[in-house]
């Protein structure tokens, strides 16, 4: 299991060193030293999926092995049943459960936030997305400007939501764009098809909109939901939840308050979902080891190899399965209509159910 977690931990930080780190240390922009701390932070937040992958491959490789080698067979004809023999095996995955809820939880976006402050002071610029990172609200010091955007790349936004705090007025785009004056230290954000209401007076525009925001008066704290720990992304749903919580427009009929109703509260479970898909996923990582541990012990009985690359093939198809769920959970985390939080836990419950019902046959012999 030590040797497979390390494997895995190498391959996933060779991505991030390769993309990020290695073209400053080759232009000579950074020292050596200066490398090694960026990928020594970067290791616990790979642990994230190093970690269950490890305890997959290694529970396969070494059940696969017993299995060829007949050892099950000699152990059964000793009276030893198979429960009892992976007992310390399920326990071990129990302990690596509390080990990666820890990691998932704390110590991994601790330590990618620090890196990511490190990669930006050495770049030394800003970036769309430091300054409007995707699914959460950036904040100015006097509360004057919310905003929200759902999809930043490079600059280029989608479904972004402004809410002018002192105007009392909310807008949504479609799309947009964002460029930064570095020279009047100002963020211009430029939303186009806008569609308005003003919170008092309930008036509907539309058209191109401009907003400004002070990059001396923007809060620093604009990390991504993902760089949060669980404290924080509770915080932040508190905050975001008191936030939008804007008096009754007035001066509007009946049908007009109840649209407005239903729309503030369609914009704000909107808003708060990505938060709450962040939250559960995080606590649902925390399960993967027991649920491939759960499935890999059967797998590795069935397979009947002693072949290395076999198990390591099975293990990556498992990883990718159990990965699709949690991609498709985090791709709908703007639909809390499809209950995206929800989603993220299915391959928890689904290889926990079918690695149970394995084990059961595997130990009667089936």
């Amino acid at each position: 299991m030590l040797l497979t977690v390390a494997v895995f931990t190498f391959v996933l930080l060779l991505g991030n060193v390769l993309k990020e780190i290695l073209p400053l240390l080759i232009n000579g922009q950074v020292r050596f030293a200066v490398v090694a701390e960026a990928v020594g932070l970067l290791v616990p937040f790979v642990w994230v999926f190093a970690l269950p992958m490890g305890m997959l491959t290694a529970t396969l490789l070494i059940f696969g092995r017993f299995s060829a080698d007949n050892e099950l067979t000699a152990v059964r004809a000793s009276g030893i049943s198979l429960l009892s023999l992976i007992s310390p095996i399920l326990l071990l995955s129990l302990a690596l459960c509390a080990v990666s809820a820890l990691v998932n939880m704390e110590i991994g976006p601790r330590c990618r936030t620090a890196y990511t402050r490190l990669f930006f002071r050495l770049t030394a610029g800003f970036s769309a997305a430091q300054l409007l990172p995707e699914g959460r609200f950036v904040q100015d010091l006097r509360h004057e400007n919310l905003v929200c955007v759902g999809k930043n790349r490079n600059g280029e936004l989608e479904d972004i939501t402004v809410y002018l705090v002192k105007d009392n007025r909310m807008l949504q785009a479609p799309r947009g764009k964002i460029e930064i004056d570095q020279t009047n230290r100002v963020i211009n954000l430029y939303l186009f098809e806008t569609k308005g209401v003003s919170l008092n007076e309930g008036i509907v525009h539309s058209g191109d909109i401009t907003v400004q925001i002070d990059l001396n008066q923007r809060r620093q704290d604009s990390r991504r939901l993902s760089d949060m720990t669980f404290m924080e992304l509770r915080q932040e749903l508190r905050n975001v939840e008191r936030w939008l919580d804007f008096p009754l427009a007035r001066n509007l009929t009946r049908e007009q308050l109840r649209a407005y109703k239903e729309q503030m509260e369609k914009q704000k479970r909107g808003v708060i979902s990505p938060i709450r898909v962040h939250i559960h996923r995080q606590v649902a990582f925390s399960f993967a080891c027991f649920g491939f541990t759960l499935v890999g012990i059967p797998l590795g009985i069935r397979v009947h190899r002693r072949e290395t690359n076999i198990g390591i093939a099975i293990a990556l198809l498992l990883v990718a399965v159990y990965y699709c769920f949690v991609l498709v959970g985090a791709a709908l985390d703007t639909r809390p209509e499809y209950a995206p939080h929800l989603i993220v836990w299915l391959p928890n419950f689904i290889f926990q159910a079918i690695g149970g019902v394995l084990l059961w046959k595997a130990n009667r012999g089936a």
